[in-house]
């Protein structure tokens, strides 16, 4: 699916509030975002000055919601490093200037798409999220509802309180699964076994996560045993968003004269496989170039006139041979 081009916008802020307990809530004002926005993409959102303090790069963060209709974006992130904390204390009326959308979304392959070739089973998601990696599995939910795909979603998160998602699932028709640390629900054995039962006479016809990283590797385990297409979003520390600073290259054993995949431009949703599969040869989906293995994932790391920019075209990479995912980089 051709991905639109990006732009900076002054997106003025329209809600500002606390979700749960370690996260907040931003609704953005950008008409041309919220109209080419797909599935999985992101935004770069500077942080303005505080406490004459600057905060010298943009934050990538993805869109949890997107609304069309009233022009608006939704994100959910949670303070944790200078530039959250800083991002805190931006007021409702102030504008964020933000760039997007950016990056390879989640797609449904025409295995997931309904037909109109006679009575059929309804065609099946499996979405998996934790944390704020919920927000970027969220848009995908919402094409599943305008699709007819019946999405089912694992909310996980340490808590009943850190959960987020539930509503926006029960406004879009999706079944919910809520596992948490708290009662070891999300254990990923018991995760394992929970959806095994689940959909152990009509697999999904598509799996997307993202999260901690051995969610990507629940994920691809799933997708393998049940013959199921499976794609995960990665996250990354970005400096520009666009592909030209490349300070998220992912860390992978690649020919030394071609660069690994970016991901703020290749991803940061990638095809997944497990190494052993990858290994053998076996086919691989169709629309997938080459693979490359992640060695490691370190988890350290509106209404005014928009702008067009310009991003580095996307490398060959489409796709990740799941090794080693650690958990996800938020720290910022």
């Amino acid at each position: 699916m051709p991905r639109p081009d990006p732009v900076w916008d002054d997106a003025r802020v329209l809600v500002h509030e606390v979700v749960g307990e370690r996260y907040r809530r931003l609704v953005l004002a950008t008409d041309t975002i919220a109209t080419t926005a797909l599935a999985g993409q992101f935004l770069m959102i500077t942080v303005p000055p505080t406490g004459g303090e600057r905060i010298l790069l943009p934050r990538p963060m993805a869109i949890h919601r997107r609304h069309p209709d009233q022009g608006t974006v939704e994100v959910i992130y949670g303070s944790a490093g200078r530039g959250t904390t800083a991002l805190t204390d931006v007021l409702v009326g102030e504008s964020l200037l933000v760039t997007g959308p950016l990056g390879r979304g989640f797609e449904f392959p025409d295995a997931a798409l309904p037909t109109e070739i006679g009575p059929e089973a309804p065609r099946t998601a499996l979405m998996i999220g934790r944390g704020v990696g919920v927000c970027a599995i969220m848009g995908s939910v919402e094409d599943a509802a305008r699709l007819g795909i019946a999405a089912t979603v694992v909310l996980s998160g340490r808590s009943p309180a850190n959960l987020i998602g539930l509503a926006d699932c029960a406004e879009l028709g999706a079944t919910v699964i809520p596992v948490t640390d708290d009662d070891g629900s999300s254990a990923l054995p018991a995760l394992g076994e929970r959806l095994r039962g689940l959909f152990a006479w009509a697999p999904p016809d598509v799996i997307l996560a993202c999260g901690a990283g051995v969610l990507a590797r629940l994920a691809a385990d799933l997708g393998a045993e049940w013959g199921a297409p499976v794609q995960v979003s990665l996250e990354a520390h970005m400096a520009c968003g666009l592909g030209y600073c490349h300070g998220c290259a992912a860390p992978v054993a690649t020919d030394p004269a071609v660069e690994g995949p970016l991901v703020c431009v290749d991803g940061p949703v990638f095809d997944a496989v497990l190494p052993d599969r990858a290994a053998a040869g076996r086919e691989k989906p169709a629309g997938w170039t080459s693979s490359v293995r992640l060695e490691e994932v370190n988890p350290r790391i509106g209404h005014a006139e928009s702008r067009s920019v310009r991003s580095r075209p996307a490398a060959r990479w489409s796709s990740v041979v799941v090794s080693q995912l650690a958990g996800n980089i938020r720290s910022w």
